[in-house]
């Protein structure tokens, strides 16, 4: 058991033992399969995770196999919350054939965006065999929606449409007024969809 301490005494929370590679563990209940794993130094790819926000899952580079001790198969470990006795694998054939698609995906969409071409070299795919008539820098990945909302509070941005048309835009598409220019949706984009530009002075 762990325990931490809060005014007026001390509550208990319980740690899940799990295995990830091989590597046993014991984690606080509660946390993801991702947290697990990368507070054990096992890396897992992501583009649309940031600890400090909501899981998403939009990206889906995260995706494990589990083994044993759940629901078998394809999980993404950002929303995968870590259960007693999962045995998890995070480098089987599966996993990074899956990825090499999802790259292969995101390169179609965002062929200029170093980050991907660097991420998916890693992976050994250096172009894409899927063509798509409209490039966009932006993945959707959401991390600008949420730092927005969950640690700026402003609500400046937001997701609109749905399926291929889906887009980031600002509340009726025109300037938001919500928007304080503090740079967090930039900072944290990581394909550099997001440019922060000073605004002319003279403006209206």
């Amino acid at each position: 058991m762990n325990t931490k301490k809060e005014t007026g005494g001390f509550i208990t929370i319980p740690m899940i033992n799990l295995t990830i590679n091989d590597k046993k563990l014991s984690v606080p209940e509660g946390k993801s399969v991702l947290e697990a794993a990368l507070a054990a130094g096992i890396k897992i790819p992501t583009l649309c995770y940031h600890k400090e926000l909501t899981p998403y899952g939009s990206c889906r580079l995260c995706l494990v196999e589990i083994t044993a001790g759940g629901k078998l198969g394809l999980q993404t470990a950002c929303l995968c919350e870590v259960k007693e006795g999962l045995v998890i694998k995070t480098d089987t054939e599966k996993v990074i054939a899956t990825r090499k698609i999802i790259l292969e995906l995101l390169l179609a969409r965002s062929p200029d965006s170093e980050k991907i071409k660097k991420l998916a070299q890693e992976y050994g795919v250096t172009e894409t065999r899927i063509n798509l008539k409209h490039k966009h820098t932006c993945i959707l990945c959401g991390l600008c929606v949420r730092v927005c909302a969950e640690i700026v509070g402003r609500h400046a941005i937001s997701f609109s449409h749905r399926g291929s048309k889906r887009k980031v835009y600002t509340p009726f598409d025109k300037t938001s007024e919500s928007c304080i220019g503090c740079g967090a949706c930039a900072y944290l984009c990581p394909t550099g969809a997001i440019k922060i530009e000073e605004a002319d002075k003279n403006e209206a």
